[in-house]
């Protein structure tokens, strides 16, 4: 059994886009490729050689189908699992893995460098005590834009976090945090954190998660992870960078010509 396992939960069934893993995304030279197939080859690029164990877990025959197509191992869930990470701690259940990191690899993140992955399973490979961890990236004025677009839009878009002196997070929100009373720049940076879509795990972090109740916070935002902090369960943040790199989640249909101009300017193809 590998160290490390990349488990990415992908469901079918979505308020905001259903069908989304299998919606298409043109790449640099036209090719299209279906959004679980672009994050399967983000984590092949993540694992590069390593014994880095790769699997989709679904609850949707037609997702199994894709993920079968693209020859990746598949788990199949329940359609009741409530959230990727639910779906993810099901799927270590059921198909018996023992890795000692477990990454969450979302489904909706195609844009997802490889170095994030590595340097979150290096900060919890370096600490055996970490039992929860997520990148976030500092936001540039044109990510920043793209929040403050979706919001004054009413749609409900990307995640921002804010964190505290020790690196562990204090909060995430589909609101744009901290409030920064309309300045883009704070002391020469900007000083929104984009919450990367992406955790590392043990699995009895994951046990305990499904054994805890929805808090009122997880409810508020939709934000499973809260259901961490509610519980007194600290999520340690890795700050990552990627010069060059752009990162968005494909939440509603219109982030697909964002992405797709992404990936273009990034020649993905």
């Amino acid at each position: 059994m590998s160290d490390v396992s990349i488990i990415i939960p992908a469901r079918y069934a979505s308020s905001r886009y259903p069908a989304k893993p299998l919606a298409m995304l043109k790449g640099a030279n036209g090719t299209e490729r279906s959004l679980l197939e672009r994050s399967v080859l983000a984590a092949r690029a993540a694992a590069d050689g390593q014994d880095i164990a790769i699997y989709v877990a679904t609850d949707d025959d037609r997702i199994a189908n894709e993920a079968t197509r693209i020859g990746a191992e598949v788990i199949l869930t329940d359609p009741s699992c409530p959230n990727g990470t639910a779906r993810v701690a099901q799927a270590v259940e059921r198909a018996n893995i023992q890795s000692d990191v477990i990454v969450n690899l979302q489904g909706d993140a195609p844009l997802t460098p490889p170095s994030f992955v590595r340097a979150l399973i290096a900060d919890m490979q370096a600490d055996p005590s970490r039992q929860v961890a997520t990148p976030i990236l500092r936001c540039d004025a044109e990510a920043l834009g793209n929040f403050l677009e979706d919001r004054r839009n009413g749609r409900v878009g990307a995640t921002t976090v804010v964190k505290n002196a020790l690196g562990d997070a204090l909060y995430f929100s589909k609101e744009v945090l901290p409030f920064t009373g309309g300045k883009t720049i704070v002391d020469g940076v900007v000083p929104v954190f984009h919450h990367v879509g992406l955790y590392a795990y043990r699995r009895h972090a994951l046990q305990a998660y499904v054994g805890w109740d929805i808090g009122p916070l997880e409810t508020l935002e939709g934000l499973e992870q809260l259901r961490f902090l509610e519980n007194g369960h600290p999520v340690r943040t890795v700050e990552v960078s990627e010069p060059g790199a752009a990162f968005w989640e494909l939440n509603n249909p219109s982030d697909v010509p964002l992405i797709e101009g992404y990936l273009k300017r990034m020649n993905i193809d």
